[in-house]
């Protein structure tokens, strides 16, 4: 029967999830018998613990590794170097130091999803897990940002300033630096306070469930309705909140292809590929949104609203 925080299921059905790099440790140190299929062999074994399906670790009978995800992780990471300039060019726009931390932390955790969800490095090794938790610590930090940059946008303290950016990159440091832990301590079963599960094959951590599965997703709604009532509310327009809209469409799209289509699409090509380089796509163009419903609430025709007055 599975539990709130169990990973068993996702593990087991969903290709590439990198949080299952952490649980393949876990399991090769306390429970290697229950290691089977496609996971059995370390050097080979692709992402997963037991998958259905997924893509052999590269150099394996010929795999190339999730090679779309790889390609596409790797053109995100331009795409938004680019939304990081593009930003930074617009000085006086509300909010402008704090959205480049967000697209910041977003393109630190396109290498990261590279390499563990890439069947680049040896399943259960420790480069592997220490990378995944560096990873989970970036994406939680990520959604804080994204969060926190909704409330700047609400101007209860002036953005851009120290009473601004202070609590919002300490709250940055703060999950980055609980995450981390919390998924080294899984991983690595440093203690017996995160790790391992019990029973072993349950893959159970509720910590690290609500950190990486349950918080992303309340941060990203919470944005949304706070721009929503920015945007409808407060300025009475429509085009920017079409922007946030489509963003959240996208996020949305992105979480469906990776939990529903991905094991669909990987089967469907003899694990070649699998889901996640769409879900990527969905989710780089859902940021990509983002800065278009920022640029256009901080376009020269609102400088002079009282709203967003600095």
């Amino acid at each position: 029967m599975t539990r709130f925080g169990d990973f068993q299921a996702l593990c087991h059905q969903t290709p590439s999830y990198p949080w299952c790099n952490l649980f393949y440790r876990q399991l090769l140190k306390h429970s290697p018998t229950t290691l089977t299929g496609l996971s059995a062999n370390p050097k080979s074994a692709p992402v997963g613990v037991n998958p259905e399906c997924g893509a052999l670790r590269v150099n394996n009978d010929g795999s190339l590794g999730n090679i779309a995800n790889i390609i596409v992780c790797g053109l995100g990471f331009f795409f938004v170097i680019a939304l990081v300039f593009w930003s930074n060019r617009r000085r006086a726009a509300v909010g402008r130091d704090e959205l480049k931390v967000f697209l910041i932390m977003y393109l630190f955790t396109l290498p990261l999803q590279l390499i563990t969800t890439g069947s680049l490095l040896e399943q259960g090794s420790t480069a592997l897990v220490v990378l995944t938790a560096i990873h989970a610590g970036a994406v939680a930090a990520t959604f804080w940002a994204l969060l926190a940059n909704g409330l700047v946008a609400t101007q209860i303290v002036e953005d851009g300033t120290l009473s601004s950016l202070i609590p919002f990159l300490i709250f940055i440091v703060a999950f980055f630096a609980a995450t981390l832990y919390i998924a080294l301590d899984v991983g690595l079963t440093i203690t017996k306070t995160f790790g391992p599960s019990n029973p072993p094959a349950s893959l159970h951590s509720i910590p690290l469930f609500v950190l990486t599965s349950i918080w992303p997703g309340f941060a990203a709604l919470v944005y949304f309705l706070i721009m929503a009532y920015i945007v409808l509310g407060v300025l009475r327009e429509r085009k920017p909140m079409g922007y946030y809209l489509l963003a959240g469409v996208l996020f949305v799209l992105s979480q469906l292809d990776y939990f529903l289509l991905n094991k669909i699409i990987c089967k469907g090509t003899k694990a070649s590929v699998d889901g996640s380089f769409i879900a990527t796509i969905l989710e780089t163009a859902a940021v990509g949104a983002l800065y278009l419903g920022w640029r256009s609430i901080t376009e020269e025709s609102w400088d002079d609203d009282q709203f967003y007055r600095s």
